[in-house]
């Protein structure tokens, strides 16, 4: 059996026990695969995810960071990465990371919602409430399949840019 054959086989094994509820298990095999393959792109993202779901939010953010740094992941791997690394960032307290890193990735994936989301909780957070409730009300103008929210599409699109816009009527 070659190197990839193991370490395709291993990886696998190890995704499927996070995904059986086996954090724990599958935490302890991909920190062997990390050890083993540090410039690993995939192994390092599968490392972060899994210390993610044990709460060990810290720890997976040098895991993320290699993920990101490395080739090889996958586009959906890769948004996945960028999504657990500034949803980590923000959950740590550390919300201009968190932001950094949700705006990097919205440069590659401009259109997606769930960034968008977790950037506009994560400028929420940084004081930013302005701008957090301008994405929000940009992202529910371009998602929301709710008739009345299409129906005052361009006027939510228009005031999520200019919240304190006002109509002087009668004055």
């Amino acid at each position: 059996m070659n190197s990839d054959h193991r370490r395709d086989t291993a990886l696998t094994q190890a995704m499927q026990l996070r995904e059986q509820g086996h954090a724990d298990q599958a935490r302890e095999q991909l920190m062997v695969l990390a050890k083993r393959s540090p410039e690993d792109a995939e192994i390092a993202y599968q490392t972060a995810w899994a210390h993610d779901v044990l709460g060990l939010e810290a720890e997976a953010v040098p895991f993320y960071e290699r993920a990101l740094g490395g080739a090889g992941l996958t586009e959906e791997d890769r948004h996945g990465a960028f999504l657990g690394l500034g949803s980590t960032h923000r959950v740590l307290g550390r919300y201009k990371l968190a932001v950094q890193n949700l705006g990097r990735a919205l440069e590659e994936f401009p259109d997606d919602l769930a960034l968008q989301a977790f950037l506009a909780m994560a400028l929420y957070n940084s004081g930013e409430g302005r701008q957090a409730v301008r994405l929000l009300l940009r992202a529910l103008a371009a998602s929301s399949s709710d008739r009345r929210v299409q129906d005052y599409r361009r006027a939510i699109e228009h005031y999520a840019d200019d919240l304190d816009s006002l109509q002087q009527e009668g004055k």
